[in-house]
């Protein structure tokens, strides 16, 4: 088994971003969780593997992970929005509004205020 090191982490991370891209994530959660178990720290780490659970409808791991990266970043737009439409997924329209209505107003591009709802006139 190759020594764990902090380049063999950060090559992790970009195959597991690959591994995204090519409609993968479970192996780029595979990847992920050494690189998180390493660096538990890493909060792009967690957010990437958030994103890899949602795309393979781990819901609740999802959510956990979505959940953490904002406690340490309560202003990540793109993380309330994603954890929001984790919510929906889940079927859980309340805690989904009140996070896609916190990234429209932390960050007003039309997909957010389209998904919080602000875009009435439309």
């Amino acid at each position: 088994m190759p020594e764990s090191n902090p380049e063999t982490h950060v090559i992790d991370f970009r195959a597991a971003e690959h591994l995204l891209d090519a409609r993968d994530p479970r192996g780029a959660v595979k990847l992920l969780d050494s690189v998180i178990a390493a660096h538990p720290e890493n909060t792009a780490a967690r957010l990437l593997r958030a994103r890899a659970f949602f795309a393979s409808a781990q819901l609740r791991p999802a959510e956990l992970e979505f959940e953490l990266v904002l406690e340490r970043e309560p202003d990540n737009a793109f993380a309330h929005h994603a954890l929001a439409r984790t919510f929906e997924r889940a079927g859980r329209p309340d805690a989904a509004m009140r996070h896609f209505r916190l990234a429209a107003a932390l960050d007003p591009r039309p997909e957010y205020l389209k998904a919080a709802r602000f875009d009435a006139g439309d």
